[in-house]
């Protein structure tokens, strides 16, 4: 399963409020697929967290996108706004 595909499943699956621990007890061991590699549960996802207690769907979701691993992130330190350049000529860098 997609991470983005989620918050549809704590809608269909759970009744809120809810705790983590009958999440990972209903869902928890269900994959996510991530884009860079190593899937990961819900269970170890959650596990991270340290919250208790999901009042809404949204919430559980929000959780879940802040404790996944670096799987699910892109490039990591990637800013296309630096201004870096990485030309050796002296051209002039140009700020937007």
């Amino acid at each position: 399963m997609r991470l983005p595909e989620t918050r549809d499943l704590f809608v269909r699956e759970l009744e809120f409020p809810t705790s983590c621990e009958t999440v990972i007890e209903l869902i928890g061991e269900q994959e996510l697929e991530a884009p860079n590699g190593d899937d990961e549960s819900i269970e170890a996802i959650l596990g991270r967290s340290g919250v208790e207690q999901f009042t809404h769907a949204d919430e559980l979701y929000d959780t879940l996108l802040t404790c996944v691993g670096d799987a699910f992130i892109g490039r990591k330190y990637y800013d296309d706004r630096s201004g870096i350049s990485s030309n050796t000529d002296d051209d002039e860098i140009v700020h937007f």
